[in-house]
C-alpha cells in the first residue's frame, strides 16, 4: 500500500470535519493535499499507510479514480488519548472513527 494516504481536514466555512482516505489515486501524498487545499478544505493532519495505526477504520481496496470519504461531523475533529498495544498515544477522531497518525513528530501523552 505504497499510495495509500489519510487526511484529517476541516472546512472552515462550513465548520465540519473529515477522514478521506485514498489508496492509488496519487502518487505523492502532496498531490493528495493540494488537492483538497485547492477545494478550499484545511489539511490537518496527513499520514501514509506506513505511519497510520487504525483503531477502528478498516483500510479501503485501491481506487485509482476515488477518494473515499471516512467520516465528517461538525465542528474540529478530536484529539484524544488511547492506548494501543501498551503504548500511549494521542489519536484522532472524527465522529466515532479513530486513529492514530504515528509520524515520529507526533508526541505521545
Amino acid at each position: 500500500m505504497n499510495n495509500y494516504f489519510r487526511i484529517t481536514g476541516y472546512d472552515t466555512q462550513n465548520d465540519f470535519s473529515f477522514i478521506i482516505d485514498s489508496n492509488g489515486m496519487f502518487e505523492k501524498m502532496w498531490q493528495f493535499s493540494s488537492y483538497l487545499i485547492q477545494k478550499g478544505l484545511k489539511v490537518l493532519e496527513v499520514s501514509n499507510s506506513e505511519k497510520l495505526i487504525d483503531i477502528n477504520i478498516e483500510p479501503i481496496q485501491e481506487d485509482k479514480s476515488q477518494i473515499i470519504l471516512r467520516a465528517t461531523t461538525e465542528g474540529k475533529p478530536e484529539y484524544i488519548g488511547t492506548i494501543f498495544n501498551g503504548i500511549h498515544y494521542t489519536a484522532v477522531k472524527v465522529a466515532d472513527k479513530v486513529y492514530i497518525n504515528n509520524n515520529s513528530d507526533k508526541k505521545i501523552w
